[in-house]
């Protein structure tokens, strides 16, 4: 029987699609695949049509980004389980059976994170770590347990994911993976890793380092801050944040987008406009966790 099903975001994907699909088609493990097209327009619809696996396609009428695609597949998911893949990413024919085989021997967790390694052999994440900050980043070294997952190669017990509010879908790009694994912790639930290889073209469909990165970076870390850690971490954080743009005018001009006055004005005020919804949604994830923030934020950050 069928356990998975393997969502692939994609948005003008034609460079890469195919051979993200040529990996899929190539598992060792029966699986559902089902692509959603964030409206390309560059002939990815096409690719996808021809392809001999057939994908089956959800074709949304606008970019929606990866966080969007991914809460409208998952209304579409009627298998035990889901996986989350990035287009620009081929994973290794053992690749979903090794997941699943993983989470089968793991009931305490609801999450599995792969082994993304670039194409010269680098290993970009086997999960996301806690940084002392609050920041999510990519965890180079193999372990048994991490904190999150890395949305670009993972499979997610369906049930539990719902459970606990699904997928961000505001966030539209980065962070969402982070909030997720936050929010499944919370509920009491664990997240592994496995040594399923998945090679990754990072930063295929986006710019690492562009103007429009760290804007979602910086905006989604601060939210989903502002949603699963503890009170006096978010607020912290927020006040650092604020205060480090109110001082920029003051130093040499930077070169890093993320320092620029203007782009975390930006990120500020977006913050500021989806602050009452937050709150609300924090409240919602206090109600459905089994675990305290204060413990969840003790045993994972800083490691």
């Amino acid at each position: 029987m069928t356990s998975t099903t393997v969502v692939v975001v994609t948005w003008r994907g034609a460079a890469h699609i195919t051979a993200c699909l040529d990996a899929l088609a190539a598992q060792s493990r029966p699986h559902r695949t089902l692509v959603v097209d964030n409206a390309s327009d560059d002939g990815t619809a096409a690719l996808l049509a021809a392809h001999p696996s057939k994908p089956e396609v959800l074709r949304l009428p606008r970019n929606t980004g990866y966080a969007g695609a991914m809460a409208a597949a998952l209304d579409k998911v009627d298998t035990p389980l889901m996986a989350w893949l990035n287009d620009d990413a081929a994973p290794a024919p053992e690749w979903l059976a090794t997941c699943e085989d993983t989470l089968a021997k793991a009931p305490l967790a609801a999450a599995v994170s792969a082994r993304l390694t670039l194409a010269d052999g680098t290993v970009q994440s086997t999960g996301v770590r806690l940084t002392a900050d609050g920041h999510g980043a990519d965890l180079p070294e193999s372990a048994d347990e991490v904190f999150g997952f890395c949305g670009g190669a993972a499979v997610l017990d369906v049930e539990a994911l719902r459970s606990v509010g699904g997928v961000p879908a505001s966030y539209f790009c980065y962070y969402e993976d982070t909030d997720t694994a936050w929010r499944l912790r919370l509920a009491g639930w664990d997240v592994v890793g496995a040594d399923a290889e998945v090679t990754h073209r990072h930063g295929a469909s986006t710019l690492p380092g562009s103007v429009p990165f760290h804007l979602w970076n910086e905006r989604n870390r601060l939210l989903t801050l502002l949603r699963c850690a503890p009170r006096a971490v978010a607020i912290r954080q927020l006040v650092k944040f604020a205060v480090l743009t109110l001082v920029l005018p003051l130093r040499r001009k930077p070169a890093a987008p993320n320092f620029r006055l203007s782009l975390r004005c930006r990120v500020l005020g977006a913050v500021a406009a989806r602050l009452p919804r937050t709150l609300l949604e924090r409240r919602a994830i206090g109600r459905r966790a089994t675990l305290g923030r204060g413990a969840v934020w003790d045993a994972w950050a800083g490691l």
